[in-house]
This record gives C-alpha cells, structure tokens and sequence, in this order.
C-alpha cells in the first residue's frame, strides 16, 4: 500500500488525530529565509481539511497532507531560499464591528520545496496584506503508479521516478 493510500477508516482517523496533536504543539517556527517566525495557527489546519468554509477535502486529500504536516517545520527551519511567490487580491474574513466580513485584500503566497527523508515536499506560507506570516498548507509531491493506479509519493530519487 503506499504512502497515501489509507486503508480504512480506522488509518485515517488514527493519523488525523496524530497530526492534529501534534500541530497543537508547534506554535510558530523561525524561518531563516525570512528571518521570522512563521505561525501555525488554526488557519492552516483548516486549511488542510476543508478546500472552503463549507467544502471538505476528500479523504485521500485530507490523509496525504495530514500524514506530512510533521515535515513542515523542518522546510521551514532549513529554508533559505524561496522557490516562488504569488500575489492576488481575494476576499478574505476580517473580523469587524464585531461580526465576520469579506474584505478584499492583497494576499501573498510564499512557496518552499524541499526534500526530506526522500519525500519531495511543497510547504505554502500565507500572509494577508496588515497580517502575519502564517503557515498555510503542505502539498506532496506525487505520482500515479502505472500498475495499481494509486498515488505514489516520489521518492526524490530520479532513477526511479
């Protein structure tokens, strides 16, 4: 079975859980690249589970980020050099006059990739224009295994992949 493919309901649950736990703890990392600390706040949490307010990521979705969630302080405390960077304006929820409204505002998106124990890793930094760094999401880097037809991480090693 690889590595994002979860077997039951029990695999998935066991990992949300752990990933969960184990994101409570990080707080924020200090990033070299910037020379700050960047925030894990419950933005990127949600982020990982949920594509929108009401929309949930499909299960393969949610397992495969969830199950890496633990490599992404570590991009981040060895980054120092950024891979790409994106700028839009969107709306974004902005707490005013005591009730949540959609503001536009400018919104960067800072991209690091690295990799780890030969897993090729996206790791995404958001930061809303007025805002703090925080982190946003991480993103496997994955293929489709030509036999089983089910997702595949590669594993950093060009021969093979």
């Amino acid at each position: 079975m690889g590595k994002f493919n979860f077997k039951d309901k029990e695999d998935f649950l066991k990992v949300k859980n752990e990933a969960e736990k184990f994101y409570k703890i990080i707080n924020d990392i200090y990033c070299p690249y910037f020379k700050e600390k960047i925030a894990f706040n419950t933005k990127g949490l949600k982020h990982l589970k949920f594509k929108s307010n009401r929309q949930a990521r499909p299960g393969k979705d949610q397992y495969s980020r969830l199950k890496l969630i633990h490599l992404a302080p570590e991009v981040l405390k060895q980054s120092h050099t950024l891979q790409g960077i994106w700028q839009i304006r969107r709306f974004e929820a902005q707490k005013m006059n005591s009730r949540w409204e959609q503001v536009m505002k400018d919104v960067i998106y800072y991209e690091f990739i690295a990799v780890i124990d030969t897993i090729v890793i996206k790791v995404i930094i958001k930061q809303v224009f007025g805002g703090e760094k925080h982190f946003w999401s991480v993103i496997p880097f994955w293929g489709i295994d030509k036999a089983t037809s089910k997702r595949i991480l590669h594993s950093g090693n060009l021969e093979n992949d």
